[in-house]
């Protein structure tokens, strides 16, 4: 009875402050800010392949090139987790293929990635919510289940999905298909090797840095998500760690989410932020 009432005002908190809390003005993008979120990643993707360049004459450079690539991934997370939500500022069409795009570049199926994103706002850190699995764990097993995890999202998108979704999936796992044979056992261009082989990295590495980072010991929480409060993490992280923000309010673009948190703030300011890092 006792965790029934503590869901019950867990609830009434949070239907309270998304009536009261002004978050609309911040979904519609200028054509400035379509095209800085469509290029965001660019820069990273581009360093990454002139440091590996680079590194063919001297190794150190792989580091500086990794680091690129890291970045690459970070932002290509930001853009595909608003493509999830619709919130790049283009009509849906468009939409699905800068999912697709980026599923090439990235690897794996962002099609299946977000119906499991979509499903995990429904069915937040529930049975159902196959993203969150990592998040009940130990941080050292998260980092141990970082292999299997995207294997556990296609399998689930192509469980539940649709017959346009499961199209999509197929398409994009079809054109990675056809991205490694290429770079791997026609071309043998060691850039794009080494691009190819620092996605996989990122995606064994997904359920740690993107599920477990913000969702570990919440479920305890009124909002189940970390946030970010530091001005300097959060321009380095590209607001990606504002979780609680993004939960509460989905449609809101992430280049938005800190000015979503200062009115989070002067609403509940008695609620207890648990931050990423």
């Amino acid at each position: 009875m006792h965790l029934l009432d503590q869901e019950l005002k867990k609830m009434k908190k949070t239907s309270g402050l998304l009536q009261a809390v002004e978050w609309q003005d911040l979904v519609k993008l200028s054509h400035q800010d379509i095209i800085s979120e469509l290029f965001i990643s660019l820069p990273w993707l581009l360093s990454s392949f002139g440091f590996a360049y680079l590194a063919q004459q001297n190794s150190l450079f792989y580091l500086a090139a990794f680091g690129c690539s890291f970045m690459f991934f970070l932002t290509g997370l930001r853009q595909v987790h608003n493509a999830f939500h619709f919130a790049l500022g283009l009509t849906r069409q468009q939409t699905h293929w800068v999912m697709f795009g980026l599923s090439v570049l990235m690897l794996g199926s962002m099609h299946a990635v977000q119906i499991n994103h979509l499903r995990h706002h429904q069915h937040c850190m529930q049975d159902e919510d196959v993203e969150a699995k990592s998040a009940k764990m130990s941080w050292w097993q998260a980092l141990l289940f970082g292999p299997i995890f995207p294997l556990m999202l296609h399998k689930k998108a192509l469980e539940v999905g649709s017959a346009t979704q499961r199209k999509w999936i197929y398409a994009e796992l079809t054109a990675n298909v056809v991205l490694l044979v290429l770079v791997f056992g026609i071309f043998d261009n060691a850039i794009l090797q080494f691009h190819l082989l620092a996605m996989l990295m990122g995606q064994c590495m997904t359920a740690f840095f993107a599920v477990w980072t913000v969702h570990h010991d919440t479920e305890d929480h009124i909002y189940m998500a970390r946030t970010v409060r530091h001005e300097l993490k959060r321009v380095v992280t590209y607001n990606m760690f504002f979780h609680v923000e993004h939960h509460l309010f989905p449609a809101v673009p992430t280049r938005r989410l800190h000015i979503l948190a200062k009115r989070l703030d002067a609403y509940a300011p008695e609620v207890e932020i648990r931050q990423v890092f």
